[in-house]
């Protein structure tokens, strides 16, 4: 009797071992899957680059190595836009909205100390979806959506949980961001950086970030606010150690090395394979040059920017291509095609539901945005056909309004005119007598009327559809 009760024990014994052993396997295989479900993302947000400034965009007059590596070995779209300035640009970037939805058209004056702020519970942001469904957030660099003396939980709300700002306004001034930086890190304004570079300091946190995600086992979100090259012109690390004069040449090339430490140290982390790194311009390249004060005192042109198909003209703030096309580059896992070029139109306003797809993060239902993702087109997939592209900024004599891009033809609400953009980076006022003109005018009129305050949406961006909606 004791022998078969030993014999009923050791078999029950051995097979809840087995049992554990394929239960064991099984969590691992979910937490795998898990894993591969949610990626890291790091979007590399470059303040006041035009796509003209990279080399991989055929640009002849600055130094981009790194880039031109990221894109060599990665996915470069030809047509990505946003608006021509940054606050415009960055609240279309986090809400997915176009300027007329969110109204936000100027600058705020965070460099002022303004108490008016991008309210982010009314227009709900990617980074809330994907900390939400888990993921670690962070953000850098230039937050001019709200002066956080004012607004001190202001970053958290708007869906991050860490951050390492340049705090813009304190105890009644304006602050540096390059040296002798002001960076508030989470609620406290850091007193161990006043020697330091404020580029390489952020670096140093987005650094930080990912290590620490990757120790915790949780999938990142990280929207570096990069600060070059926004001017003033000032010396870099660089041009201090070799004795030379600042340009806006060396600060190009300097955020170039500071790309590609993070590219590098997303490959010493070994976390390549599960990480989507996106470098993307707030807008175009300014075409005033500040170490000229009798120059920017008159608002001229510093130089004409040269590049494999012409020359470029103009830069931020205006509505023209200049302005308003900027790099994107995307790299990262293997399923990202190395080398290849997608000529698609993209708007900023694409990168929320792309980033929730990448995530497996559900938009809720109710929230209505107006991006389109570009997950299929990261993988080398046809994806949603996007036929324009929408910038804003604030209206006055001389500039302003909204306009809408197809890819050839350009036409401005304010004033009704149209551009033909056929020969890019040219750009002329269209002729309306030729049916083309004419054809183009009518039908981006036609669009302007669905493209107000609670005007049409484009259809839900899951699963893709492979033309825009008859409105569109």
């Amino acid at each position: 009797m004791t022998s078969r009760l030993t014999q009923a024990y050791f078999v029950c014994t051995m097979l809840l071992a087995i049992s554990s052993l394929f239960t064991a396997s099984a969590l691992a295989e979910d937490a795998a899957d898990s894993t591969a479900d949610q990626p890291n993302i790091l979007l590399i947000f470059a303040d006041d680059i035009g796509y003209e400034a990279l080399n991989c965009y055929g640009g002849l007059d600055f130094e981009t190595p790194r880039l031109n590596e990221m894109a060599a070995e990665g996915l470069r779209f030809s047509r990505a836009y946003t608006s021509p300035v940054c606050t415009p640009s960055r609240v279309s970037l986090h809400t997915g909205l176009y300027t007329t939805r969110h109204q936000h058209y100027g600058v705020l004056p965070v460099h002022k100390g303004t108490d008016k702020l991008v309210n982010f519970q009314k227009m709900p942001t990617f980074a809330q979806q994907l900390r939400q469904n888990g993921y670690r957030t962070s953000v850098t660099g230039k937050w001019q959506l709200a002066t956080l003396e004012v607004w001190p939980n202001h970053i958290r709300d708007a869906g991050f949980d860490s951050w390492c700002i340049w705090q813009i306004w304190r105890d009644g001034k304006k602050t540096l961001r390059h040296w002798n930086p002001t960076f508030n890190e989470d609620g406290q304004v850091r007193d161990d950086i006043a020697d330091r570079f404020g580029p390489d300091v952020l670096v140093e946190y987005v650094i930080e970030q990912m290590e620490e995600a990757q120790q915790a086992d949780q999938p990142f979100l990280i929207v570096h606010n990069e600060l070059l090259p926004h001017d003033p012109i000032i010396h870099t690390p660089e041009d201090r150690r070799l004795n030379r004069p600042a340009k806006l040449g060396h600060m190009i090339h300097y955020m170039d090395g500071l790309v590609g430490q993070l590219l590098d140290a997303v490959v010493r982390l070994g976390i390549r394979d599960n990480t989507y790194v996106i470098f993307m311009g707030d807008n175009g390249t300014h075409d005033v040059d500040f170490a000229n004060p009798q120059a920017r005192q008159a608002g001229q042109l510093a130089h004409t920017r040269h590049t494999s198909a012409g020359n470029v003209n103009g830069g931020k703030a205006k509505l023209g291509d200049a302005g308003t096309h900027v790099p994107l580059l995307v790299w990262g896992p293997a399923s990202v095609p190395n080398g290849q070029v997608c000529e698609d139109l993209v708007d900023v306003v694409d990168l929320f539901p792309t980033f929730c797809e990448l995530s497996h993060t559900d938009i809720p239902d109710g929230l209505s945005i107006d991006g389109r993702s570009i997950v299929p087109q990261l993988h080398g997939e046809e994806g949603t056909h996007r036929a324009w592209v929408h910038h804003g900024i604030t209206q006055s004599k001389s500039r302003g309004g909204e306009n809408l891009f197809d890819g050839q033809w350009r036409l401005f609400r304010r004033n009704g005119k149209l551009w033909d953009a056929r020969q890019l980076p040219k750009e002329r006022s269209a002729d309306l007598t030729e049916p083309e003109a004419q054809e183009a005018k009518h039908r981006m009129e036609a669009l302007f009327k669905n493209i107000t305050p609670d005007g049409h949406r484009p259809p839900t961006p899951f699963p893709h559809a492979t033309t825009d909606t008859p409105t569109e």
